[in-house]
């Protein structure tokens, strides 16, 4: 095989949907559970919830025109990502609204995919994300977060075991979606001017409340996403 076609082979989705068994389902869904809910554990997968926010910052300001020139992540479940372009206006709104929703979005779409069979696909992209981030990153800690996450995703993506692939995906997907919401659930306490609600009540003169309520919005369509995805192979 050439590396062409074994490239072609790691990327082209599976011809078959869902192939997780219910036991499998089920221990997928208590290591996430185990992952958001044992603190030490949690310290540490909450870098990965950041990373996801920061770069959702980050792909919604390229996607408007706007400059991307790094980002950081933080132990403490905070971090910043910098993008250049005009300092108000719809670009700037939608790159700040969207690092909160970006791991709950991001979590159900993962799921929803893998359990149709494009498991190696939504892998090839995020491990081609991850290495263009590599350019981007503005600090120890952060550089560390993204090789982890690039050795990670490149052994999945290059061994392509399909199972296995989808329950990683199932996995992280609930595990995205839970740490949305325990994100959302810090900044909803927050009421600093620094925060995404408050740099966004300040560019729009829309009140802080109504920025929260379009985040929980999100977060619970793609939670009832994932739900259903799972209800699906529970029946």
């Amino acid at each position: 095989m050439s590396w062409a076609d074994a490239l072609v082979a790691r990327l082209a989705p599976t011809a078959s949907a869902s192939s997780l068994t219910v036991p499998a389902l089920l221990t997928v869904l208590a290591l996430a559970l185990v992952a958001v809910a044992v603190p030490p554990v949690w310290r540490v997968v909450r870098l990965a919830v950041t990373l996801v926010h920061e770069l959702g910052h980050a792909g919604v300001g390229v996607l408007v025109g706007r400059r991307f020139t790094g980002f950081v992540l933080r132990g403490d479940m905070s971090g910043h990502a910098v993008t250049h372009g005009p300092a108000r206006g719809v670009g700037r709104v939608a790159s700040t609204w969207f690092g909160y929703p970006a791991p709950a979005v991001v979590g159900a779409v993962a799921v929803w995919l893998a359990g149709r069979g494009w498991a190696a696909t939504v892998v090839s992209v995020v491990l081609v994300v991850l290495v263009l981030a590599v350019a981007r990153v503005r600090s120890p800690l952060t550089l560390l977060v993204v090789l982890v996450a690039i050795a990670a995703t490149g052994l999945l993506w290059w061994r392509r075991d399909d199972v296995v692939q989808q329950q990683v995906l199932v996995g992280t997907g609930v595990v995205l979606v839970v740490g949305a919401w325990r994100h959302l659930a810090a900044v909803l306490r927050d009421r600093s001017r620094s925060s995404d609600p408050g740099v966004l009540a300040a560019l729009t003169h829309v009140p802080r409340v109504v920025w929260n309520a379009s985040f929980v919005l999100v977060c619970a369509v793609s939670t009832a996403v994932v739900v259903r995805e799972v209800a699906l192979v529970l029946r």
